[in-house]
Parts: structure tokens; sequence; C-alpha cells
């Protein structure tokens, strides 16, 4: 009857407001860490500096002179916090695309990994959620696993930023702390590091799939002077959430971010993604697009203190082949027809 038709409708209109709730909750948690990435370094170092001209200027001194203290923890390993890796707000942050963690291999805890992350696109969102929180759950799909996520060094010299992305577990990518992790922090730890770099974030485009691949060997011998197995990962969607204007090789406009690239390590990428209040205007905000992280199947590397360039060679080249079957084997799975070909430059 007309009592029914009412509490029917009433329910209707709680499970709507409930969802619009949770789209909100999304929204803000995908901003936060937009406004984290792009500006929260500079804006800590300009407060911290106002701080020290004020009545205040002792909590900035004890900050500072801690920080001191405390500025080669980035490179033995970080300050990683379980509670922060669980944040209900890094939950809305998967849902908001959603972003999803494919395990294909089962990884043993006896020995250690790098993970070869591809493609960059403009932030890394995927390896961001997928490996600096428990938002997709990879403490449970690879138990007894410590992921690192691997990011600009300069990140660590920012105050409180380099305490907030250590509490992550995410680490600077430099020899020191790669290293450290690989030789002194036992086994079980996994290094998560973006092969492809700024470089490869000048390229990233919606319906793109390339990585930058080639030439980047490094991380191979890093793996074979630590006896470290290499684990390919691929990201179907990384390259969807933002559009971004390509400078063409030999242009004025990518001359300048080659120059950024070179002395600063980033390179200053122009793009937009949607608006906070509607998805038909231009913003920060990405797109909501499904981000989808495969895990590939390790490959044994041996421990060899000083690898020739023919050993780097042979081992690099089975890890693209692997990375290329890796993307063949699930390319339609994720929305790709049988003919998409991954370009490798």
């Amino acid at each position: 009857g007309t009592g029914s038709s009412i509490l029917s409708a009433l329910q209707d209109l709680f499970w709507l407001s409930k969802s619009k709730v949770e789209k909100q909750l999304q929204i803000i948690s995908v901003l936060q860490w937009v406004l984290t990435f792009l500006v929260m370094g500079i804006a800590c170092t300009l407060i911290l500096m106002y701080i020290l001209c004020t009545d205040c200027w002792a909590i900035a001194a004890l900050y500072l002179a801690w920080l001191v203290f405390d500025w080669n923890t980035p490179k033995k390993g970080g300050r990683r916090s379980q509670w922060v890796r669980n944040w209900a707000i890094w939950r809305y942050f998967r849902d908001y695309f959603p972003i999803r963690l494919v395990k294909t291999h089962n990884l043993l805890t006896t020995r250690n990994y790098i993970f070869g992350y591809h493609p960059h696109g403009i932030m890394g969102l995927g390896a961001f959620c997928n490996f600096s929180t428990e938002a997709t759950g990879v403490s449970q799909k690879f138990p007894g696993i410590r992921p690192y996520l691997a990011t600009l060094a300069g990140n660590f010299r920012m105050p409180i930023l380099r305490d907030y992305l250590m509490s992550g577990g995410i680490c600077p990518v430099n020899r020191d702390s790669i290293d450290y992790i690989l030789s002194k922090n036992g086994s079980g730890n996994a290094i998560i590091i973006v092969v492809g770099g700024a470089a490869e974030s000048l390229d990233c485009t919606p319906g793109k799939n390339s990585v930058t691949l080639k030439n980047r060997k490094g991380f191979v011998k890093l793996a074979l002077q630590h006896g470290a197995d290499l684990v390919p990962v691929y990201s179907f969607g990384e390259n969807e959430v933002y559009k971004q204007v390509i400078f063409e090789e030999g242009s004025w406009g990518r001359w300048v971010q080659k120059k950024f690239q070179k002395h600063i390590g980033f390179a200053p990428c122009i793009f937009h993604g949607r608006g906070l209040f509607s998805s038909n205007t231009w913003g920060l905000l990405p797109y909501s697009k499904p981000i989808t992280t495969v895990v590939g199947e390790p490959i044994t590397i041996p421990k060899i203190y000083n690898p020739s360039q023919k050993e780097i060679d042979f081992y690099h080249s089975m890890y693209v082949n692997s990375l290329i079957k890796l993307f063949d084997k699930y390319k339609s799975k994720f929305g790709l027809p049988e003919t998409e070909v991954l370009e490798v430059n």
C-alpha cells in the first residue's frame, strides 16, 4: 500500500545519499594526494620558514634540529607505519578509480625483489595505492613481503613531506637506499622502481601503451649485484587518468622538459584531469578510470658482484621479454584489443 511505497522511497533516498557521501569522500581522498604530490613539500618548507620568524620559532628550531639528526633515515629503509598504510582514506582513494592489484605468482620470503613498474603515468597513482598503502591488500596477497616504493631523493629533503612519505614505506630511488634494503635489511624486501621515470611521463597519454626501457639497465645491474629477483609489473589504465600536451621531439617545449629532467630530476608536464565539481570541466583531479596493476612472474637472478655488460644485457633482455608476455597475456582481459602492441622505447 501507500505505507510500503513511502518506506521504499525513503530507503532509495537513504542509499542515494550514502552513495553521494562516499563519492565525495573518494574525491577528497584523491584531491589530498594530488595536492601532496604537487605542493606539500614546498608548502611545508615555506610554513617552517615562516614559523622561524614568529614567537613560535622554538618549535621550528626543534624540528630542524631533529631533522639533521634523522637525515639519513630514508636511506636506511625509512620509518613505515602500518597505521598510516591502513588509513580508511586509502580505501576511498582506491574506489575512486577503482584500483586493483592482481597477483599471478607467489613470492618467496627468502628472496629479495626489484619490481619494475610500468608505465609511469603522470603521478604513478597505481604504484602508490598498491604498494604504499594496504588498500588493495598487498600484504595479504604477498605475505611476508615488505614493499618499498622508490621515488625521487629530492622529496626527502622536504620537511614534513619526507616523514609522510616514509610512513607509507616510500624510499629514495638512489644507490645508498637500495643497497641498504637489499643487503642489510634481511630478506622478503621488494623495491618498486618506476623504471621509465620522468622521461616516460613525457609520453604518457590516454590510449597509448609505451614504456621507456631499452636503455634503462641500471636496475638490472643492481639486481645482479644483490641477487635480487626481477619482477615485471604493468598497470593497465595508468595512462588513462590524465590528458597531457605532448611536445614533439625537437620542439621548444620538449627542450625545456628535458632540461628540467636533466638538472632537477623531474620533467614538468602540461596536463589536466577533471574539475572538482564536474567531470565535464578541467582540473587537477584524475579521471575516474580503472587502473589494474598486474604483478608478473619473478625472474631468478644470480648474485654477481661485478657483472659484465654481456650479463646485464642478457638479463635485461629476459626482463623485456617477460614484460611483453605479461602485457600480451592480460591486455584483452583489461579492455585492450588483441591487436594492441606494447611499445618499448
